[in-house]
Order: C-alpha cells, then sequence, then structure tokens
C-alpha cells in the first residue's frame, strides 16, 4: 500500500529570457513517514534544481491510484465515486476516491480511467476530472532495485552491444 505525501517546494527559478522568479511546485511522494518524504524530496530534487530550495510544506494526500502512461506528463486528479453497503447497518452510503492519471486532455483522462477501471465489480461514476498542479510524482523505489546513477541497467547494455 502506498503512502503518498503531497510536498510543495520553493526556490528561485531563472525564466528564458533571465529573470530570476520565486516559484512554487507541488510533487506527489510516496513515503512511510513526513520525514522519509522530506528526505526523499531533497535526494530526488538535488541534482534537478540547481542552487537552493525548501521544503515548504508536506501532507498526506487522499489519492488511492495513480495510473501513468509514458505519452503524456500531464496530471489529471479524477473523483471517482461508488455506492458501498455498511455491512452493519445495511445501509447504502456514496464512497469518493481520489486517483490520478497522466493524459493529453480531459477526454483521455476520462477513457483512461474508464479503461482502468473497467474490471471494477460495483458500478461508479466519475463526477470531476481536473488539471493537477503537480510536477512529478516520486514513486517508492525499493533499495536493491534502484541502480546508481554511474551505472546502467543491464537491459541498455545488451540493447546498445547488440
Amino acid at each position: 500500500m502506498h503512502n503518498w505525501f503531497l510536498c510543495t517546494i520553493k526556490y528561485q527559478k531563472e525564466e528564458e529570457n533571465g529573470k530570476i522568479q520565486k516559484v512554487s511546485e507541488s510533487y506527489l511522494v510516496d513515503a512511510m513517514s513526513f520525514s522519509e518524504a522530506e528526505a526523499r524530496m531533497y535526494e530526488e530534487l538535488g541534482s534537478i534544481i540547481r542552487g537552493e530550495f525548501q521544503v515548504s510544506n508536506i501532507s498526506k494526500s487522499n489519492f488511492s491510484d495513480i495510473f501513468f502512461y509514458d505519452d503524456s506528463d500531464i496530471w489529471y486528479k479524477c473523483k471517482v465515486s461508488y455506492v458501498d453497503v455498511d455491512e452493519k447497518s445495511k445501509k447504502e452510503k456514496k464512497v469518493n476516491q481520489y486517483m490520478l492519471v497522466t493524459a493529453a486532455n480531459v477526454k483521455q483522462a476520462y477513457e483512461r480511467i474508464q479503461e482502468s477501471l473497467s474490471t471494477m465489480l460495483v458500478p461508479f461514476e466519475i463526477p470531476s476530472i481536473a488539471v493537477s498542479s503537480l510536477v512529478e510524482i516520486f514513486q517508492y523505489i525499493p533499495q536493491d532495485q534502484r541502480i546508481p546513477k554511474n551505472l546502467k541497467p543491464l537491459s541498455e547494455v545488451a540493447e546498445s552491444a547488440s
């Protein structure tokens, strides 16, 4: 199970025209605690962002699933609703879950969520889809599966040797 934390990063970014501007960007990170989320942000962004940056806010997010497709880097936040029955009281209640999906536009995001949830046994509806402000998502990779930056995956080495 994933523990998603929404992290806000603040830093000074140089624009194309040379002007320096303060920016605030949102990232999603899979971590076990707030401390680990902060440490992962410094680890992941340390080589990407030039100069100093600050993790200004960390909050637990409510995303239940994330669907990544290679052809787009725009994240859409999708609200998915379905009816659940409480076993004790036998009453129906509406359940809302939030999911993220990469897509080129809202229509494609809707189609991808529909496709991803097609095996769900209960009927559901998608009442809202909106563009997310997320820049990137960092999923957890176990230590034994991480590849040091100075090495290449074996599959890439085999391809280039052919």
